[in-house]
């Protein structure tokens, strides 16, 4: 079967595999520049380095990555058999990431890029084989961003659960040692997040196979991926559309406690509520796009958020009820195109099958991961030089009116340029839903031309012996 409606079970043992990676690498967007500078004890320009520089590796491992699972043959599949090997050493190397050793300033710094590198290497190994299996599972675009709803549903319960319990098991276990408390708390989620990726693992099937089997090397795949146009387009696309929630999402622990005067138990419940708003719009964007095209849905999503966005800017954080709904308005919008994003990312990969005869899924996505976390790079990166520039100082009783203008503008007016930004790349893209019904009537019956060709030269021998 290649196609068809997926049940429920598949649908959330899908989204199980993306709440794994989102408990543990959601800590990192939500955290990792406070943890980095407020915990740990780095500079804030130094994080933006560290944050950029691990991207240039990421440039070579992602492709060779995303064709090693092209290449993977076994009986789970391509993908699949990555999610079950990779999970124990991607829950192990975020332990160790919010790890503080008690050393000297310069160890604490190579202690920090090197266990961000083993992070972000696992990451991408566990990471590009589970985004490629969702292109597979099923090539019924509307399945695909119902299953893209169920797994951002899910995304939402495991970011909601790490946003509820982090800081308080940081108090916990740490009392008053915050270093021991992230240490442990991270110790535990990493377990959990392992479950889920095994949860994955056992209850999804991979059906979708190319027309036309490859078997052409590295060099070839790599000049034949960037012959879908699309694809192009979409790694922009991936850029853009990362960019302005990760600022937000980055800047939001410094908004509340510097800006809103608020404590950590405020932090908690903030953020929750803003991943409740979230978990709102991935379930709205499968009702909006069972009656709108999905790119129509993604770009009129993005200018209302800009100007939502930026018109948080003139709000007064001291008015928290108003604060605390408007954050909640803006979670569920911006919300909306994360389904659409991905099932727009299965879209292309058989948009590049119909235009090119071949189906490079594992370099297709390793090319919008290495986007997506380049993305989240520069948004982290920014967010350091800009506290930086601002004159942020993390052990300062009081911040300077500069440093609050700029955690505001970093909340607020910045990722509206960049939602603005994002609605202008959607219109580069033209896999429409008239296009994609037929690019996958086209698809079948490549299929099963291919399929009765093979019957027919299995049949011939017998035949000739007859």
């Amino acid at each position: 079967m290649e196609s068809g409606k997926l049940s429920i079970k598949e649908k959330i043992g899908y989204g199980m595999g993306d709440a794994g990676c989102n408990i543990i690498f959601g800590a990192i967007m939500l955290f990792v520049n406070y943890f980095y500078t407020d915990i740990f004890g780095l500079a804030p320009a130094l994080v933006g380095v560290m944050l950029l520089s691990i991207r240039v590796i990421d440039a070579i491992t992602d492709p060779i990555m995303g064709a090693i699972a092209d290449r993977t043959q076994t009986r789970w599949g391509r993908f699949r058999p990555w999610i079950l090997w990779m999970a124990a050493p991607f829950a192990f190397f975020s332990y160790l990431m919010f790890t503080t050793p008690d050393w000297a300033y310069s160890s604490k710094v190579i202690y920090a890029f090197v266990t961000y590198f083993l992070l972000s290497l696992t990451y991408t190994a566990i990471n590009i084989p589970y985004c490629s299996l969702g292109s597979v599972i099923t090539n019924d675009p509307k399945e695909r961003v119902a299953c893209q709803s169920y797994r951002f549903v899910m995304v939402g319960i495991a970011t909601l659960i790490l946003s509820l319990s982090l800081l308080p098991m940081v108090d916990w276990f740490g009392g008053g040692d915050k270093a021991k408390g992230y240490q442990m708390a991270m110790g535990v989620l990493a377990v959990l997040g392992m479950c889920m990726f095994l949860f994955c693992f056992s209850t999804v099937r991979e059906r979708v196979r190319p027309a036309v089997p490859s078997n052409d090397d590295l060099k070839a795949d790599l000049k034949d991926v960037w012959k879908n146009d699309q694809w192009v387009r979409i790694l922009l696309l991936t850029l853009c559309n990362v960019c302005p929630g990760f600022i937000r999402m980055a800047a939001t622990m410094y908004y509340v406690t510097w800006v809103m005067g608020q404590s950590t138990s405020f932090a908690t419940l903030f953020i929750s509520l803003g991943v409740v708003g979230m978990m709102g719009g991935s379930m709205l964007a499968k009702v909006l796009t069972d009656r709108i095209c999905k790119l129509k849905v993604f770009f009129w999503t993005n200018i209302v958020l800009a100007i939502f966005s930026s018109g948080f800017y003139f709000l007064d954080p001291h008015a928290t009820t108003l604060i605390v709904v408007m954050y909640f308005l803006l979670n569920i919008l911006h919300q909306i195109p994360s389904p659409l994003h991905w099932s727009l990312m299965a879209d292309v990969d058989d948009y590049g099958e119909w235009k090119t005869g071949k189906r490079i899924t594992g370099i297709s996505f390793s090319g919008n991961l290495f986007f997506l976390k380049l993305g989240l790079a520069i948004a982290g990166a920014m967010v350091g030089f800009l506290l930086s520039w601002y004159g942020y100082d993390a052990g300062a009783k009081q911040q300077s009116p500069e440093s609050i203008n700029g955690i505001v503008m970093l909340f607020t007016i910045i990722p509206g340029v960049g939602y603005l930004i994002t609605a202008g790349v959607v219109r580069l893209l033209k896999v429409d839903r008239e296009m994609m019904q037929r690019i996958q009537a086209d698809l079948e019956k490549r299929r099963t031309n291919y399929r009765e060709l093979n019957e027919y030269h299995d049949s011939k021998p017998v035949e000739a012996k007859l």
